[in-house]
């Protein structure tokens, strides 16, 4: 057993991920837990999302930044070495990667931190 010394918790896995305290309520509280540079490409990701998906709301569901339209339709979120994207529709996928190519040359999915790679 493994017990974080920030918050005292204790895990089966050292060093196990988690929230100290509770989990994120908005997208802004979440994004604003993470180290500089991944603040920065989650905000670049939010933006691509918001005008991607204008009618989507906002939220968090997993305890990942989400957006929903009667359903989940897509998170995102930034574990350790990477930015994730999970999508739950595929063509929202298509319409976002044809989207993304269109206004910013990127392409979406998990890319390595960095989203100009």
């Amino acid at each position: 057993m493994w017990t974080r010394p920030k918050c005292g918790r204790t895990f089966v896995r050292k060093n196990q991920s988690h929230y100290c305290g509770g989990k994120p309520s908005t997208i802004h509280e979440c994004i604003s837990r993470k180290p500089e540079d991944a603040r920065q490409e989650l905000e670049r990701m939010r933006d691509i999302l918001r005008s991607a998906l204008p009618d989507a709301e906002e939220g968090i569901s997993w305890s990942m930044p989400t957006y929903w339209k009667g359903h989940n339709l897509i998170h995102f979120a930034a574990p350790k070495h990477h930015i994730g994207l999970y999508p739950g529709d595929a063509d929202l996928v298509a319409r976002i990667a044809a989207w993304c190519l269109e206004e910013d040359g990127w392409g979406g999915g998990a890319e390595p931190r960095g989203l100009d790679a």
